[in-house]
């Protein structure tokens, strides 16, 4: 069975995206062994700070938690049309050293994700990843796209996904990505 990490892209508690990539769990069990990972502890990238104390202890998880995974899910927010500042941040940090970046990410399966309180969905973040996926050597899936738009009316306040539909959606999408990921 293959190993696929969910990564969710926000900081904040109540996030969409990471109501989605927990609600990914469920689908995800019947195709994958799942573990997700929040970008909670990473600092902003310096490389002051990397010279003299080296790579902060929650990027060597995230770093570690990547490496080990068979595929990689990004549950991506969308902020003013582009991919969120902390999510390109965490990611820089587990590209250094650079040395690290084959080991890392070489290969790697990867699909973009997420959810958006906006008509649109998430659509021009998940475009904009596609730089720093080509960059680092990752292997992008195309075979599907999630951009799940009015991402307040599919959750509850709990944070469960509570629209039929949406749930279909997100078991089509793991369970292609996990099949594409299972052929490599």
């Amino acid at each position: 069975m293959v190993k696929l990490l969910g990564i969710s892209g926000s900081l904040r508690a109540q996030s969409f995206n990471t109501a989605l990539m927990r609600a990914a769990a469920v689908p995800a069990r019947s195709h994958a062994e799942y573990t997700y990972t929040t970008l909670e502890g990473i600092p902003l990238y310096n490389a002051d700070v990397e010279t003299r104390e080296g790579i902060p202890a929650a990027v060597e998880s995230l770093k570690t938690a990547i490496a080990n995974a068979d595929g990689v899910l990004f549950f991506t927010p969308e902020y003013n049309n582009s991919l969120p500042g902390v999510f390109k941040n965490a990611i820089d940090w587990a590209s250094r050293p650079a040395s690290d970046i084959k080991r890392v990410f070489g290969g790697k399966p990867v699909a973009v994700l997420g959810a958006s309180m906006g008509n649109f969905g998430t659509v021009l973040s998940q475009n904009a990843w596609l730089p720093v996926i080509r960059t680092l050597g990752m292997e992008p899936w195309f075979e599907g796209r999630l951009m799940l738009s009015r991402a307040q009316d599919v959750f509850d306040e709990a944070g469960e996904l509570n629209d039929a539909k949406t749930v279909r959606k997100l078991e089509e999408f793991i369970g292609g990505f996990a099949e594409f990921v299972s052929r490599r």
